[in-house]
């Protein structure tokens, strides 16, 4: 159990790391692309949080995977965005 928790750290480290990445370079480039992909990995870091801090409900586990979801979507969205023109 001790290394499933030391890997969830990691890949909370790792996603809060690619917000803070992609918040650097919207701010170098003020382009909403990066402040999606900010965002959406900020969400993701947040639910791999919650997920690595202890046991949850099976009734709430529903609504880390929503937020998720959310975090795709605003990636799908960002890339429709700038892609549209």
């Amino acid at each position: 159990m001790i290394l499933a928790d030391v890997l969830a750290g990691a890949v909370t480290a790792g996603f809060a790391t690619a917000a803070l990445f992609f918040l650097r370079f919207w701010r170098d480039t003020r382009d909403t692309l990066f402040l999606y992909f900010a965002t959406a990995f900020l969400l993701l870091g947040i639910s791999q949080l919650i997920l690595a801090l202890g046991p949850i409900p099976d009734e709430y586990r529903a609504w880390v995977y929503l937020v998720r979801l959310a975090a795709f979507l605003l990636i799908l969205g960002g890339i429709l965005r700038k892609n549209r023109g």
